[in-house]
């Protein structure tokens, strides 16, 4: 019997380049490489890095988020949040691990607290 691949996607990347403009809703069911300008949110189910020239204006939500350029929006993290040498982030921080380099810019709250913790693939029950 054939078996239901239910990990498509999860090994790809998905790569905003250099000069791209993207606005709107992202999501993925793998990971997320950022070097071009996103005006949307961002849910990927895999991890998230933003390069040095990278410019997200919204949410990220992801297992392990890096950051090396500018993000104005809250992070939410699964596991890690990295801020490398030449981050700027502007907006809150959920994480179970937080790394942030010298140089790095952060203005905003950091919780590191499970019971503020959301889980990126949780379903909301009302």
């Amino acid at each position: 019997m054939k078996q239901k691949n239910t990990s498509l996607g999860q090994d790809a990347v998905t790569i905003i380049s250099t000069g791209v403009m993207l606005e709107g809703k992202l999501s993925s069911n793998g990971n997320v490489r950022i070097d071009g300008n996103v005006k949307g949110n961002i849910n990927a189910k895999g991890n998230v890095t933003i390069g040095s020239h990278g410019e997200v204006a919204g949410e990220i939500s992801a297992q392990v988020i890096t950051l090396g350029g500018k993000v104005n929006g809250s992070l939410v993290a699964n596991d890690k949040i990295m801020l490398e040498p030449t981050a700027s982030l502007k907006g809150d921080i959920v994480a179970k691990i937080l790394v942030i380099e010298e140089g790095a810019v952060f203005e905003g709250n950091s919780s590191m607290n499970k019971k503020d913790y959301a889980p990126v693939t949780s379903e909301k029950n009302e």
